[in-house]
C-alpha cells in the first residue's frame, strides 16, 4: 500500500532526526518512493518552542495502517521522543497522513490525518511529492487544498541545509 508519513522535528539534531527515521523505517521494509525537500516550519498551536524541520515521505509498505502506526511509535521512542504535551516539542514525530484511498476513525488513528488541510506544514511537502493525491474525505486534491489554505504560519523550503 502508498502511504504519506509526514515528518517534524525540533529538537536536537533536527535533520540528523529526520534522516534516521528514514533510515530506521527504511530498515524495517518501509521503502521510501519519494521524499519531498526538508522545511523550515514555525510552531504551530504551541509557539513558544523551537522551529520544525519538516518532511513528507510516499513510502510503500505492506504492513496494515495500525501495523505501521506502531512501527512509527517505535521509530520515535528509539530516537528519544517522550511524549508530554500535545503540539510541543520533539526529536522526531512520524504521522501517518494519507493511506490510499482509506478512511479510518479509531481510538488511536485516523487517516487521512486529522487537519491535514488546513496545515501548510503538511500540504507544501506533501503538494511537492503528490499533487494530485486526493483527499478521501474531502475529494480533493492535495494541489487544491494547498491553493485554498488559509493558513498563515510561515513555511520555508531549505535549499541546503546546515547543522542544527
Amino acid at each position: 500500500m502508498i502511504y504519506y508519513l509526514g515528518l517534524g522535528s525540533n529538537l536536537g539534531r533536527k535533520r540528523e532526526n529526520l534522516r534516521r527515521a528514514r533510515e530506521l523505517l527504511a530498515a524495517a521494509g518501509v521503502r521510501t518512493v519519494k521524499a519531498s525537500s526538508v522545511y523550515r516550519t514555525e510552531p504551530v498551536g504551541v509557539s513558544r518552542q523551537p522551529w520544525f524541520y519538516n518532511q513528507v515521505l510516499m513510502v510503500e509498505s505492506k504492513r496494515l495502517p495500525r501495523a505501521l502506526l506502531a512501527l512509527a511509535h517505535e521509530i520515535e521512542a528509539a530516537l528519544g521522543r517522550v511524549r508530554t504535551a500535545a503540539a510541543g516539542p520533539r526529536t522526531i514525530d512520524i504521522d501517518i497522513l494519507l493511506a490510499g484511498r482509506s478512511v479510518i476513525r479509531s481510538k488511536g488513528l485516523t487517516i487521512p490525518h486529522p487537519r491535514l488541510e488546513r496545515r501548510n506544514f503538511v500540504l507544501l511537502p506533501l503538494a511537492e511529492v503528490a499533487p494530485a493525491a486526493v483527499h478521501p474525505v474531502l475529494r480533493m486534491t492535495i494541489a487544491r487544498l494547498l491553493e485554498t489554505s488559509r493558513d498563515t504560519a510561515v513555511v520555508r523550503r531549505i535549499r541546503r541545509l546546515r547543522r542544527s
